[in-house]
């Protein structure tokens, strides 16, 4: 690129605006690092994070009101419009929920909560960066700057053997999928000369090589989102991980991953929808028939999110058949995965206020008798479960709904009703905590267990569970709303 080609990209007037949100983060990132070797209190360091995650905030807002956004800065590699404004302010959501119910969550690990805090300012911007990148090499920067942290994050508690365990096998399975997706970025440049998705979309994948490339990429993807045969990891590094950092993991990562899948959906022939159809129903059954036999709580929901992740690429099926609402399917993944968002961060973070609160265990038995010892967490909980079964009333029926609206309409009424009744074998096993809350006796491990010395406030984790909580029952009974500014 010439000095002139330079300045013109720098001197774009649309770029400061764009930027800004990444901006923030960064900034907020280097004020963490700095306030963790300086003697402040330690209030300092979580003023900070929530102040750079506000400023954030406000300017992704502010691209969303924006009269003209930006579009594409930075010489076509990057775009900031409304639609990756909507991913940026659910990214924020869910890093400044996983950071509430952390707080007051680790207790050894305590003197490096700083450094817990800038890997997930630094996550948080590697999302940004997946969601509005518009070439492979920005993609993979964002790809790297959200999994570096994470692979840390997995690790942080490091005098526990599970935790360090989840560190390593996320690491490993990473650097897999990073070398899957460089590979089938070569291949794919070395067919079209480009890895511009806006290049990409004008000229077309038409060779086997760049076919090739192409199912490089998305086997890269898949294993982010936790599609079959790519999930197995997911268990084991969801259970073994800090709880909040496994919240950050079912709900940031998730998300932008799709995001980046929808810009690029594209890059798939008409013809792979049937593929997509049955990998989808494939990931479906796996992670239905692997949680109804779990008796974890939280590897259960590990699973879950292996099935929710196969119901929502049925909306990639459902584009590349051809749905008659060129809209429909952005808009069916932005509210299922905003729904999902809220609620598998109540879900995952309640049972973070649990550990934290001196329950002995995330296992199903620790959980029974719950709603005698803390009705709130109970309610809150149940709420959480029938949402992700996709009962009515809340933010996760209509998410489901929405998903299997777009798959029928692109005519794929058989894969519809098949993923309908998976999805109807989820409730067998969300149900079974419902249960072993309200109708059965406390085990003699719960009776039995000290309480927790110097226990501290639990307002943090309280404050983001209530937010989720009504977050999910406000999609559920007022929808339109939200699916207005989806619109």
């Amino acid at each position: 690129m010439t000095p002139d080609a330079i300045r013109a990209m720098l001197s774009d007037p649309g770029l400061p605006l764009a930027l800004a949100p990444l901006a923030a983060l960064g900034l907020g990132a280097v004020a963490l690092l700095v306030a963790c070797v300086l003697p402040v209190p330690r209030w300092v360091g979580g003023g900070i994070f929530l102040g750079s995650l506000t400023a954030a905030l406000v300017f992704e807002l502010a691209l969303l009101r924006a009269e003209t956004p930006p579009g594409l800065v930075l010489d076509g590699t990057y775009l900031a419009d409304r639609t990756s404004a909507l991913w940026g302010v659910l990214f924020l959501a869910a890093t400044a929920l996983a950071w509430l119910f952390s707080v007051h969550y680790y207790r050894e690990d305590r003197p490096f909560k700083g450094e817990h805090d800038f890997l997930m300012l630094c996550a948080a911007a590697g999302m940004m960066l997946m969601a509005g990148a518009q070439d492979l090499i920005v993609f993979f920067v964002g790809l790297e700057l959200l999994s570096i942290p994470l692979y840390a994050l997995a690790a942080f508690r490091r005098a526990r053997t599970a935790s360090v365990e989840a560190g390593v096998k996320y690491f490993l399975l990473g650097a897999f999928s990073a070398a899957f997706f460089l590979y089938g970025a070569a291949l794919l440049y070395t067919a079209t000369g480009t890895v511009s998705l806006v290049e990409l979309k004008r000229i077309g994948v038409q060779t086997t090589l760049g076919t090739a490339g192409v199912a490089l990429i998305a086997a890269s993807l898949f294993f982010k989102v936790s599609v079959f045969p790519f999930h197995l990891w997911v268990p084991d590094v969801y259970q073994g991980s800090p709880t909040p950092v496994t919240v950050l993991m079912a709900t940031g990562t998730k998300t932008a991953a799709f995001a980046f899948l929808l810009n690029a959906v594209f890059l798939l022939p008409a013809s792979a929808a049937a593929t997509i159809a049955a990998v989808a129903l494939l990931t479906m059954a796996a992670g239905n028939l692997a949680a109804l036999v779990q008796g974890d709580v939280k590897r259960m929901l590990a699973f879950s999110a292996v099935a929710h992740a196969g119901t929502l690429l049925l909306v990639f099926a459902g584009a590349l058949k051809g749905d008659p609402d060129p809209g429909g399917p952005l808009q069916a993944a932005l509210f299922y995965l905003a729904a999902y968002v809220f609620t598998a961060a109540g879900s995952f973070g309640l049972l973070a206020w649990l550990e934290r609160d001196g329950e002995p265990s995330t296992s199903l038995e620790s959980l029974r008798g719950l709603a005698r010892r803390r009705p709130w967490a109970a309610a809150a909980m149940t709420l959480f479960l029938l949402s992700l079964g996709g009962i009515p009333a809340t933010g996760g029926f209509l998410g489901k709904y929405l998903v299997f609206y777009v798959a029928i309409r692109a005519h794929l009424v058989a894969v519809a009703v098949a993923g309908i009744l998976l999805s109807v074998v989820a409730l067998a096993y969300y149900l079974r905590v419902v249960v072993a809350m309200y109708m059965q006796e406390p085990s003699a491990e719960t009776v039995a267990s000290p309480p927790v010395p110097g226990r501290q406030s639990a307002a943090p984790a309280a404050i983001a569970a209530t937010a989720c909580a009504v977050l999910v029952l406000a999609m559920g009974l007022l929808p339109g709303w939200f699916l207005d500014q989806l619109r």
